[in-house]
Formats: C-alpha cells, sequence, structure tokens
C-alpha cells in the first residue's frame, strides 16, 4: 500500500474548511481523482454517511462506494471501496493565520485489475494531484469566506 501527503494552510475557520471539505458540489471541484457523485444518503458527507461515486481511471468507467468514517472540526476521514481501495484523510489543525488542512491518500488494489488501477492511481498522486487538491480547497474555502465577507458588509 502507497501513501501520499500534502499540507497546506488556509486562512479560514476549521468549521468553514470541514464545509468545502464534504459539500458534494464542492468536492467534484477540488478532488484529487475527478469523480461524480452519484448517489448521497443526505445533503453533505457526514460520519456514518454513505455515497456512490464514479469516474474515469486509467480509461475506464469505475465505481466506489464511500463511507464516512469522521467528519467533524477535526478532519474529515473516509474510505473508498471499487476495484482499488483508497483510504483519504483530511486533519484539520489549528495554524497561525488559519487552519492547517493535512491530508494523506493510501492506495491498495488487489488481483490483477486492481493492481494495475491502484498504479495508475497512485501514478496521479505522484504526479502531484493531491497537492493541486488542497491548493483547490484552499481557493474553494477562501472564495466561500470571501462571499460571506462581502454580503454581511
Amino acid at each position: 500500500m502507497a501513501t501520499w501527503t500534502a499540507h497546506a494552510t488556509v486562512g479560514a475557520h476549521p468549521d468553514e474548511v470541514l464545509a468545502v471539505l464534504t459539500d458534494p458540489a464542492a468536492i467534484e471541484q477540488w478532488a484529487p481523482i475527478p469523480f461524480e457523485v452519484d448517489e448521497l444518503d443526505g445533503p453533505r458527507l457526514i460520519a456514518g454517511s454513505r455515497a456512490r461515486v464514479s469516474g474515469c481511471l486509467a480509461g475506464r468507467r469505475l465505481g466506489f462506494d464511500i463511507a464516512v468514517r469522521h467528519a467533524d472540526g477535526e478532519g474529515l476521514e473516509l474510505v473508498a471501496s471499487g476495484p482499488v481501495d483508497i483510504d483519504v484523510v483530511y486533519d484539520l489543525l489549528p495554524a497561525v493565520g488559519g487552519t492547517g488542512v493535512h491530508a494523506s491518500i493510501s492506495v491498495r488494489g488487489c488481483g490483477f485489475t486492481g493492481r494495475l488501477l491502484a498504479k495508475a492511481t497512485e501514478a496521479l498522486l505522484a504526479g502531484g494531484a493531491l497537492h493541486h487538491a488542497i491548493a483547490r480547497i484552499a481557493r474553494a474555502v477562501e472564495a466561500t469566506t470571501s462571499t460571506r465577507t462581502a454580503v454581511a458588509a
């Protein structure tokens, strides 16, 4: 099993970061591996919720079942199960000027096809997909908070 990590500081409160991490429409915009939400048992990801997502990887259309283990001001943890299994953790930590976001993604595949798809996923992550995702999360959070600030003024 291979694991990738990335870290950034976002100029916002942890709850504002969590809102972007758990909003299905926002997730589709920042996710390190492109996908669409097909089913979700609520308006956003919360601890215990489940979802079904799909996307293309290595030229194949794939589906994953998502199980959210943890979602609160300390972060988001979920597992995507499908042809490959992906463990995802976004830890939210106090930081000077906002919230530190520490992302960790582990990928594992079983059988020939699973291992092949795991390698394709690893190639995306090794190419910087997780670092780009963290940057998109920061932009989404900062855009949301600046919009709220402008509306309040």
